[in-house]
């Protein structure tokens, strides 16, 4: 029995099933993306999506689609779906559909009358190419199979029309074609393991439409080219694969290729499963180097992503090299933004404070994963260096005061994770002393003291500053009325709304609170902001709470911080929870694991979205599959093991 539990009579309900993604990614750095029907409903969907180092490694679309289509008796049965103005799908290959495997990888099974085809798609590991192997699994007649490629060649952010500049001209490899319709771009090379007519018939599908982009307020029409199609004959039993790729390929290896490749693959059969899958969607390699995706379709690098997802993605990896390459450039990059020195001395100010300090708790948990690491030895450097720095902030907009907390505003500017724009105003600013920065900051001084202090200079007094931040974080953030902490103090404005940003206070392995204090924000956050999903970023009691996440980019933007919730905060609740509860907890915990265990048939299969509405049912919102959410929810898996 398949473990992702799709409705297999609501397939060819396309409000079901277009709200249902995909998503397959290799190491090279390129994906393939659609709904479980293979309409794309983005611009940033595509078969193969590459990133072409002649456009700064930017992410590029090149084949778009592939429609599939079976002949027998004369009569083209296509198993395509594309959308066009007026809600029209043509052809509509969708009402064919009868099953969707993920277990393994994407495989579709289509009945046309007495015959069933099934199609498979994997990403090559290291190259940018993408496989498609279809089985005709029944026929009773002879039966020919049609390959037409829908291409695109453009930017993911952005959308083609038909032009003159197009190179539509077609170049003949063994088994296949290779075009190339735009200067800067490398050649697109499809070809098949089976001797296959080629039949040039180009021409433009003009105003394919995406609705999500079209939902999201931006540009949704685009034209797409068609250069021909491959037709040849097929028999049943028979297995055919496709190849589009970068490069050339062998055509008489394409069919071990595909075996090999599929051998690699985790079963998605059980929750871990499905989250391991798509921990390794994200790692990224560049020559001996790794990146870390923050998440899909849009997102790059984020260092803040990257340093709060680590800990979760590196849980029950056999290989962890890339993950400490990861780590060891995050390093780099810290130094490098905000520890390196101007002339002046202090380098112009960096925002995000916060992100720094991520890097203590990082280390924190590789040291719980790796305890005959020395940290010290490979990182107390740079820890210490992140500590000189912040004690040398005196000025705003960021400084750290006499009491040695921190504070930060900058007229006009978000100097959190809150970083929602409208307008060219924040929508959260939260200026002054943050609850989760100050939170950080205790963390870091506590760890460096503990595991680097004795092994390096002992000239910051790291004793006697401890001291005072836990007085101070204390008297300035702890709400004696509500028995939980201000979000963040400003003057002598202090902000009461319940948001979750102090349940680091709470969870990170050194908190200023006593255990009381602990245990009452506890209870308000599962009480206010705890879902199926995550937490709530505003409690539903507030005046300025949204719980939809929905309209034009500004309407979403308002929203986005005001009650949408987010699944990286459920870990920290998940721990902070648990090292109060102990195992009288794990039962809360688990009921946890079974929201997201739903989450894995929904919005993109078997990842973690964004975020999602306040308001139940919790629908998946922004990118499809990001990084700190998945591996927060790993997390969840193995603090459960730990108290259970």
């Amino acid at each position: 029995m398949a473990y992702l539990n799709l409705n297999k009579s609501q397939l060819v309900n396309l409000e079901y099933s277009l709200y249902r993604e995909m998503l397959r990614t290799n190491r090279a750095g390129s994906y393939s993306s659609t709904t479980v029907t293979g309409c794309n409903t983005r611009k940033y969907h595509g078969m193969l999506v590459c990133p072409i180092a002649h456009f700064d490694g930017g992410h590029f679309v090149l084949l778009s689609s592939l429609d599939i289509s079976l002949v027998q008796h004369q009569q083209i049965f296509n198993l395509g779906i594309h959308k066009f103005q007026g809600n029209h799908y043509d052809p509509k290959g969708h009402k064919y559909l009868t099953e969707i495997d993920m277990d393994t990888t994407p495989k579709r099974v289509y009945r046309v009358g007495g015959m069933v085809l099934s199609t498979e798609l994997l990403m090559s590991e290291t190259q940018e190419q993408v496989l498609v192997r279809v089985t005709l699994e029944e026929a009773h007649s002879d039966t020919q199979i049609r390959f037409k490629p829908f291409l695109a060649f453009r930017n993911v952010h952005d959308l083609t029309r038909q032009n003159m500049m197009a190179n539509t001209r077609c170049e003949a490899l063994p088994n296949g074609v290779k075009i190339k319709m735009y200067q800067g771009f490398p050649y697109l090379h499809m070809q098949i393991n089976k001797e296959n007519e080629f039949i040039h018939v180009p021409d433009w599908y003009r105003n394919i439409e995406y609705i999500k982009e079209q939902h999201r307020g931006y540009p949704y029409k685009e034209d797409l080219f068609v250069p021909g199609y491959f037709e040849m004959a097929i028999k049943k039993g028979e297995s055919i694969i496709f190849s589009a790729s970068t490069t050339e390929a062998k055509p008489a290896g394409l069919k071990a290729k595909f075996t090999r490749e599929y051998n690699k693959r985790i079963p998605r059969d059980t929750l871990l499963h499905n989250l391991l899958n798509s921990a390794q969607q994200f790692i990224q390699k560049h020559g001996k180097s790794y990146r870390l995706t923050a998440g899909f379709h849009w997102y790059n690098e984020r260092l803040r992503d990257t340093l709060v997802a680590l800990p979760g993605l590196m849980s029950y990896q056999e290989d962890q090299e890339p993950y400490l390459n990861i780590l060891d450039q995050a390093v780099k990059d810290i130094r490098h933004i905000y520890l390196a020195e101007s002339e002046a001395g202090l380098r112009p100010c960096i925002k995000d404070i916060d992100v720094p300090l991520w890097l203590f708790y990082t280390l924190q948990e590789v040291k719980t994963m790796f305890p005959s690491m020395n940290i010290c030895a490979r990182y107390g450097d740079a820890l210490e260096e992140i500590i000189e720095y912040v004690l040398r902030l005196k000025n705003s907009p960021i400084a750290i005061d006499d009491s040695g907390l921190l504070w930060a505003k900058m007229e006009g500017k978000p100097m959190t994770w809150m970083d929602a724009i409208v307008d060219g105003q924040p929508v959260t600013q939260r200026p002054g002393y943050v609850v989760e920065v100050n939170a950080l900051w205790y963390n870091a001084l506590v760890f460096y003291k503990g595991h680097c202090e004795q092994q390096k200079k002992e000239t910051l007094n790291i004793s006697a500053l401890i001291e005072k931040v836990k007085t101070a974080f204390v008297e300035k953030f702890w709400n004696e009325q509500g028995s939980y902490l201000f979000d963040y103090v400003d003057g002598d404005y202090k902000d009461a709304s319940i948001r979750p940003n102090q349940i680091l206070a709470v969870a990170l392995p050194n908190s200023p609170l006593d255990i009381e204090q602990r245990k009452k924000i506890i209870d308000i956050v599962k009480k206010e902001l705890l879902t199926p999903r995550g937490l709530r970023t505003l409690s539903p009691s507030s005046p300025l709470y949204h719980g939809l996440v929905e309209g034009p980019q500004n309407q979403r933007d308002k929203a986005l911080h005001q009650g949408s919730v987010y699944p990286w905060l459920a870990a920290f609740f998940a721990e902070g929870y648990l090292s109060i509860y102990k195992e009288n907890g794990v039962t809360l915990i688990k009921r946890m694991l079974d929201g997201f265990e739903q989450e894995m048939s929904n919005h993109c299969l078997s990842t973690i979205s964004e975020y999602f509405n306040g308001n139940p049912p919790h629908q998946g919102k922004g990118a499809v599959s990001m990084a700190w959410n998945v591996a927060a929810v790993i997390r969840i898996i193995k603090i459960i093991e730990k108290y259970s």
